[in-house]
């Protein structure tokens, strides 16, 4: 959320623990957890549905796991909108003056004061950034992962094992890094904002002026953050899928 770079991630790091303890990296954990159990609920079951539905005559060709991706992930996207807010807001408190700090107590409390205090509305502040995010990342993920894991099996080289769900998963790592982060820094922007910008046209204006590197502003630790999730979760994924037994098709 800086405006201008004054510090890395690992200053950063330094920073918030020096001033604010090392729980304070941990600020807005139960505003993430929320987040996940609406967002990424909502787009597994709708890509995984409608991807074995489509499944039943073999492996649906990409562009349909890409489209099934999308919808997903833009339905996703908008369901984990509140939580993702109150996220953004907890987690950038630190930075504020101390008189102007919101001090939610977890992500109910949260969402409750700013639907209380400030309207509906406001809950769904950067719903339209966020659900066109959640979209490209959950094609960054989702059919990114399948469509590699398809590859990696058909070479012959490898097994379906877990070192190929680790390659496949990294690699959907970084293509959902590479795709979301403009549109995460946008989003970042506006739901942590006071009203400084006139919806997501201005905020890309704003940000542009920065130059085209602004977009991709946090890139490290934001690949840091999401290729370590995106491979635990396919692994934690694809070894429930063979404790029961469940039959996907890639």
């Amino acid at each position: 959320t800086q405006q201008e770079v004054k510090m890395r991630m690992m200053g950063m790091a330094m920073h918030v623990i020096r001033t604010d303890g090392f729980l304070a990296l941990y600020n807005g954990l139960s505003a993430s957890v929320c987040r996940q159990m609406t967002y990424s609920l909502t787009r597994f079951g709708i890509y995984e549905t409608a991807k074995n539905h489509l499944g039943n005559q073999g492996p649906p060709p990409f562009y349909q796991k890409v489209l099934l991706a999308a919808a997903g992930g833009f339905t996703g996207g908008f369901v984990g909108t509140p939580a993702d807010m109150v996220n953004v807001r907890m987690q950038n408190d630190m930075k504020q003056p101390p008189a102007q700090r919101r001090n939610y107590s977890h992500a109910l409390d949260g969402m409750y004061r700013v639907l209380r205090e400030e309207g509906l509305k406001k809950l769904f502040s950067g719903a339209s950034v966020a659900s066109s995010r959640g979209a490209l990342v959950t094609v960054g993920q989702l059919s990114c992962y399948d469509q590699t894991k398809q590859l990696v099996l058909a070479t012959g080289l490898l097994s379906d094992n877990v070192f190929t769900h680790f390659l496949s998963s990294f690699i959907a790592g970084l293509c959902a890094t590479f795709l979301c982060q403009p549109l995460d820094v946008l989003k970042t922007r506006l739901m942590n904002s006071h009203g400084e910008y006139q919806g997501v046209v201005h905020c890309a204006m704003e940000t542009a002026k920065l130059g085209p590197l602004a977009f991709y502003k946090g890139f490290v630790p934001a690949a840091v953050r999401l290729v370590p999730q995106t491979v635990l979760t396919f692994i934690f994924l694809e070894q429930l899928r063979i404790y029961f037994g469940i039959k996907v098709t890639t």
